[in-house]
Parts: C-alpha cells; sequence; structure tokens
C-alpha cells in the first residue's frame, strides 16, 4: 500500500479533463452486508497525504465493510485532477482542498461536498502557536534576510502551482503585512520536494509547504515565518471529500453509506491519531517518524461557514470574480 506521491508543479495550467491516477489499495473484502446484501464498490482518488491514514484506518478497522462498501483508493497527481475524475465519474469520490473546490465550483463544475477530510480545531484562530496546528508552512531560505512576512517584497516565493491553495493563502498574509500579493512579490511554481532543494540552495527566498515536507525545510536549515493556513481558514473542515453531482444522485445510498462510515473513520482516527499517522506515512512512502508529524485534525462535519469564510476572502484577494453559490453544495448525511 506504500505509494508516493508529489503534487505536480503545474496544477493551474491542467485542464479538469486531463487526469492522472493509478490504484494503490483497496478496501473490504467483498462478502458483507449491503443494502442489497452484497458490497458497492466506490472508488476514491487521494492526493497522497499523511491525512489520508484517516480513511485508510477507517478501512482497516472495517466501518466502510459495515456498511456494505468496497473502498478502491487511488491517487490523482493534484486536486484538479480529483475533481476532473468525480465530474467524469471516473471516480466516485475525490479529496480537494476547499480552494481548489471553490475554484471549479466558480467554473460550473457539478461538483458536492460530502464530508471532512481533514482541517483545523474550531480555536486555531486564537491559538497560542499556529504553526503547531498547521500543516502548511511559509518557509524563509537561511541568509535569505526574511526574517517575517514583511520582510518578503520583492522576494521570491515557490509554490505548488499558480491561484491554488498555497499562493491563495500566502497571498492572505502578505496582504496582512501590506504586500501587494499580483506584484510585491515573485512567485515561482516548484513542487514540494525542488522548493525544499531551492531553499537549501538558496535559489528561492521562501516556499509554501506541506507536510512532511515542512519537517524536511526545517532539517534544511530554512526557518518558518507563517502558518498561513490557519491564518485563512481559522478554523474547521479545509480538505473535503467530493463527489460529482450525478454520482450523489445515481449512487445516493452507496453515498450516504460513506458519510455514515467517515464519521466513524474520522472519530476513530482523532481517538488513535498515532495509528492514523502511521498508516498515511506508509501509504505515502515517508521516512517521517511519528514524532516528526504534526498531528492532524479530522473533523466530524462540514459546516457551510467552513466554505463561507475561504469563500468570501478569496473574492477579497480577487481570486474570485464574485462569490460562489453555496446553497446545496455540502451534502448532509
Amino acid at each position: 500500500m506504500k505509494t508516493t506521491s508529489r503534487i505536480a508543479a503545474a496544477v493551474a495550467a491542467i485542464p479538469l479533463a486531463a487526469l492522472a491516477f493509478t490504484a494503490c489499495s483497496s478496501g473490504a473484502p467483498a462478502a458483507t452486508d449491503g443494502a442489497d446484501g452484497g458490497t458497492t464498490t466506490l472508488k476514491v482518488a487521494t492526493i497522497g497525504l499523511t491525512s489520508d491514514g484517516a480513511l485508510l484506518t477507517g478501512i482497516e478497522q472495517g466501518f466502510f465493510e459495515e456498511e456494505g462498501l468496497e473502498l478502491e483508493t487511488s491517487v490523482v497527481a493534484n486536486p484538479p485532477a480529483g475533481l476532473a475524475a468525480v465530474q467524469s465519474g471516473q471516480v466516485d469520490i475525490a479529496y480537494s482542498p476547499s480552494i481548489p473546490l471553490l475554484n471549479a465550483l466558480s467554473q460550473g463544475v457539478p461538483v458536492k461536498v460530502i464530508g471532512a477530510a481533514d482541517g483545523y480545531p474550531e480555536d486555531a484562530a486564537t491559538a497560542d502557536d499556529p504553526a503547531a496546528l498547521d500543516d502548511t508552512g511559509l518557509f524563509a531560505a537561511a541568509g535569505s534576510g526574511v526574517a517575517d512576512v514583511a520582510d518578503l517584497a520583492g522576494k521570491t516565493i515557490a509554490i505548488p502551482a499558480r491561484k491554488a491553495q498555497l499562493e491563495v493563502v500566502i497571498a492572505g498574509e502578505l496582504e496582512k503585512a501590506g504586500i501587494d500579493p499580483s506584484s510585491g512579490v515573485n512567485w515561482v511554481v516548484l513542487d514540494f520536494t525542488s522548493a525544499v532543494a531551492a531553499l537549501k540552495n538558496g535559489t528561492v527566498d521562501a516556499a509554501g509547504l506541506v507536510s512532511p515536507f515542512t519537517t524536511e525545510a526545517a532539517a534544511a536549515g530554512a526557518t518558518q515565518i507563517s502558518a498561513p493556513s490557519v491564518g485563512f481558514f481559522e478554523r474547521g473542515a479545509t480538505g473535503l471529500w467530493t463527489a460529482g453531482a450525478s454520482t450523489v444522485e445515481q449512487k445516493a445510498d452507496a453515498i450516504a453509506a460513506f458519510q455514515r462510515a467517515l464519521v466513524k473513520t474520522n472519530a476513530y482516527a482523532t481517538e488513535h491519531p498515532e495509528e492514523a499517522i502511521q498508516a498515511g506515512l506508509d501509504y505515502t512512502g515517508s521516512t517521517l517518524t511519528l514524532d516528526e508529524v504534526k498531528v492532524p485534525v479530522w473533523p466530524a462535519e462540514v459546516k457551510t461557514e467552513d466554505l463561507e469564510l475561504p469563500n468570501e476572502k478569496m473574492v477579497e484577494l480577487g481570486f474570485l470574480q464574485k462569490p460562489v453559490e453555496l446553497d446545496g453544495v455540502i451534502v448532509t448525511g
């Protein structure tokens, strides 16, 4: 079940029809008690994050089997590829951060939110150390002269894709520091592995990273200057399980069963974080140890405000021309 995934550099340039995913694991055995006495198979696409360990642990614990489901998981290159896969019906369910989802919805892509994958605690915005909660980080290279976000004016920042999640949340931090995100910095697109190397050799001044690359950057001598995702989202579910509108309609019973199993899964991961994290590390092929990984938060549900807040902020920052219509986007079990 070990699979290494790195988010591709050109996420924003990939059309929604362009897919790249490979099967990596399957869930429950065939003999289960589904609604019709058998098993319903759901294809689930992830992007290879440590937080995926919750889903994998839920499979191992039999929560999906109890609901008459077998999950076939796959890794896609990036969130737009996953959203394209659910839109086309090539997979039934896909992981997406909320910002790529909002971008897709603004383009009229018929996608629904069916559950929470990961996120932040309700009091994250007022935490004494937001970095302790944030699995993303804005890191400055040693010798760059950058000690805080305000020092980034005119500097080069590496991100995995333009107009995608990390650029948006970092733009929020730049705006707070009085820097125009569109003209005050130089954005460079690098995958996470290359971004860590660029920080190490000084090719870029700063980089937006996700765990476990945040740990690798710190080990390479870079300094974290911001926890941009906590600053942007403040609380709640930020990583989401999505499904195409047609799938939600045509496979309503199976989607409802997935939602019930997911609630059990996230509760179990919250109670047994080391087990879930280790499953995620194995899934991504990471060599990190448990004590080197920040404990993810697996919310019980997706609240309307979890999408409303980033929706409003993306308009304020110029990433959306107008707020996305959110009525009916979240499917409740």
